[in-house]
């Protein structure tokens, strides 16, 4: 049996920065972290941007083995018993704690009758699957228009893929940009060669031999590999089990406490958390969010007693498109936008009765934290205070 002061359950950036978060306040205590995948924590958004660009894959590792951490990777957390502050692995090895997090993360959203074949990407074992296979000439099909399978398609398409992408929504990233922009991204996807199928849903996806067929409500699409981008699911089972409050995501406080326990938290994707500036509660899936939730839930867990209001941005990288985001950026919102050069240089500002919710920096950089300001600050907002932010 392992004891350890801080036991965390998860094994990716939301982990690796709670074990940083402790270190800021307890040098000494002991941490111990059970992660299912056979990796050290790794950073997550190099697998659909810079490795696909020549990144070494050496730069992913966050070298959380260096802050004194006993690392039990390739294991899975079965059962958690809250009274007795124990938890048991699938090697069927119970762990004592004093602190414990879950850091648990999300599994990709899957649809059984398509297993066979489709790469569910997510993980740095899925980026070394499809890099194994992607090349010049390869036939790429890739399911999901929204963050990870217009990166994916991109990345693949800038590695030699013929790539398809395929979507029932009308443009690339649909859920977030204006109807507008996301039929100009799609516009543009296809000037970069991809193959943009746009409002298809995709029936059944079937191997025959090394071909996937790929069959949508428009007919087939023949292909050497193919990608699914639906988005995650929190897991969220191990919190069930144990009685916490779920709700699309364990419900937390801003202490990252989870039901109403001073010895039990959560954070990073699998945790629902109070948004102050925005009211209400989100559970966000993004990388600014697992490091500094993390950070500030693990420093809570060592007595920092701090609230979390920190408003995560988001950013990603679509060929030469890029963009930085922060809020409710989601396309059934009013919006406000100001273009320095139409859908190339702007800002699309989302608006409910008047007031910014989320801003969308389309190829500015360096504004989140004044687009943070005005989120907060809750006021009407102009389109000359949209245009400032341009620079």
């Amino acid at each position: 049996m392992g004891a350890f002061r801080y036991l965390i359950v998860g094994g990716g950036m939301t982990a690796d920065a709670a074990c940083r978060g402790i270190r800021d306040h307890d040098p000494e205590g002991s941490i111990g972290l059970v992660g299912e995948e056979a990796f050290a924590p790794y950073a997550r958004p190099p697998l659909s941007k810079a490795l696909w660009k020549g990144t070494e894959e050496s730069s992913v590792w966050r070298g959380t083995e260096e802050l004194g951490v006993e690392l039990l990777v390739g294991r899975r957390v079965t059962s958690l018993d809250l009274d007795g502050r124990q938890a048991t692995d699938d090697t069927g090895e119970s762990h004592s704690y004093e602190k414990l997090l879950l850091a648990t993360g999300g599994t990709p959203r899957r649809v059984p009758a398509w297993d066979d074949g489709v790469i569910y990407y997510r993980t740095f074992e899925t980026y070394r699957a499809l890099r194994e296979v992607a090349g010049d000439g390869v036939r790429a099909a890739v399911v999901g228009g929204g963050f990870i399978g217009s990166e994916v398609a991109a990345a693949l398409a800038l590695n030699g893929c013929d790539v398809t992408i395929l979507f029932p929504e009308a443009g690339v990233g649909a859920k977030l940009f204006p109807a507008e922009l996301a039929r100009f991204v799609a516009d543009y996807y296809t000037s970069q060669g991809v193959d943009v199928q746009a409002g298809r849903k995709v029936e059944s996806i079937t191997r025959d031999g090394d071909t996937s067929l790929v069959t949508t409500d428009d007919g087939t699409i023949e292909a050497d590999v193919v990608v699914a981008g639906l988005g995650i699911v929190p897991r969220t089972d191990l919190a069930e089990q144990a009685g916490l409050e779920v709700d699309d995501g364990v419900l937390v406080d801003d202490r990252g406490r989870a039901g109403g326990r001073d010895d039990v938290f959560a954070a990073g994707d699998v945790a629902r958390f109070p948004v102050a500036a925005l009211g209400g509660t989100r559970r966000v899936e993004h990388e600014d969010h697992a490091n500094t939730h993390g950070r500030h839930v693990g420093a809570n867990m060592a007595g920092a007693d701090a609230p979390y209001d920190h408003l995560p941005f988001f950013y990603s990288d679509l060929f030469d498109l890029g963009y930085e985001a922060v809020g409710d950026v989601d396309s059934r919102l009013e919006t406000l936008a100001e273009w320095a050069e139409p859908n190339r240089k702007g800002v699309v500002c989302y608006l409910e009765d008047g007031r910014p919710r989320g801003f969308l920096l389309w190829d500015v950089w360096g504004r989140v934290d004044a687009a943070r300001e005005l989120i907060r600050a809750g006021e009407p907002i102009t389109a000359d205070q949209v245009r400032a932010l341009i620079g």
